[in-house]
Order: C-alpha cells, then structure tokens, then sequence
C-alpha cells in the first residue's frame, strides 16, 4: 500500500477518533439543560422555551459528529447472519463493495448540505417555535459531521483495500 494512503488513514482514524471522544461528552451537556429545564419548570414554575429545542440541536451535533467514529469503531448496524462467517478477505470485499455507494451518497448528502448552509445565511432561517434560533450553526455542524463521515468511509475502503490485498494497515487502539 503507497505510503499517501498509509498517511491518510492514519490521521482520518485519529480525527474520527479525537472528534468521536470529545463529542462522546455533549450527552452530559443534553442532560444538564434537560435538568435544569426540569428543575426551572417543576420546582420553580419557571419553564424555559429553549431547553428542548437546543438539547435537540446538540443531539444532532452528537449523532452527526459522532457518525465517523462509530463507523471506525465497527459501531454501525450491519446484517451479519453471513458476514460474521465469512474470512477477513471476504469481509474486506463485501465492506469495499458497501462503501462505493455509500461514498457517493455522502457527497450527495454533503452538497446538499453546502447548498442548506448557503440558503440559511442568505434568508436568515430561523426555526418555527417560540424560541426561534438560527439554524445555521446546526447546518454548519452537520456539514463537518457529513464530511468526516465521508473522510472516513474512504479511510475505510482504503483499509478494505489493504486488507483485499492481504497488506492489513489497520491500526487497533491502546486503552
């Protein structure tokens, strides 16, 4: 395997892995806002008109940013009646031939992105509730997850690629 490719899953495995482990922690965050909105609202009779709508904007963040790492980490849903007998080669082949197609969903779904976070900026969008906070930041947020999820699947492939050609580049992580 070239050295480039070598490189590239090296640093994509440590992003996904970096970003997967900080944004692993925005659940205490959710359930902070959600306690205090708890709180505020029962012990108080104060409720608040912005608590759940941004517990919901960090649970986008949280599944969206953390999409990378779960795929580096085998995490992902698969049907794995077959594929848990099948050898390392057999894998590699049937995850390369899930990925090429999942690649150019990714862009599509990365585009469409781009295009969401320029029509956000351009009108302003807000979303409909009391509250009403700009959505852009959200966008932003989902576009760098959509892109690393998408740095990560070629990371993947390269890795399949490897392993087709009997050269496993695969680097397990140190606890």
């Amino acid at each position: 395997m070239i050295r480039a490719a070598k490189t590239y899953v090296k640093y994509i495995d440590a992003t996904s892995r970096f970003v997967g482990k900080v944004v692993m922690y925005l659940i205490f965050i959710m359930m902070g806002i959600l306690l205090y909105d708890t709180i505020s609202r029962t012990v108080f009779g104060h409720p608040n008109i912005w608590a759940v709508e941004l517990t919901q904007f960090f649970m986008a963040a949280y599944y969206l940013l953390g999409g990378a790492f779960t795929l580096l980490v085998g995490g992902h849903v698969r049907m794995d009646l077959f594929y848990s007998r099948w050898t390392k080669k057999g894998k590699a082949v049937a995850d390369a031939l899930t990925f090429i197609p999942l690649l150019f969903y990714m862009i599509i779904l990365l585009w469409g992105g781009i295009q969401g976070i320029k029509y956000s900026i351009q009108y302003r969008q807000i979303t409909y509730s009391a509250w009403a906070p700009e959505v852009t930041p959200i966008k932003i947020f989902m576009v760098l997850g959509i892109l690393l999820m998408l740095l990560q699947i070629i990371s993947e492939l390269i890795k399949d690629i490897a392993d087709i050609r009997g050269e496993s580049i695969r680097v397990e992580e140190k606890s």
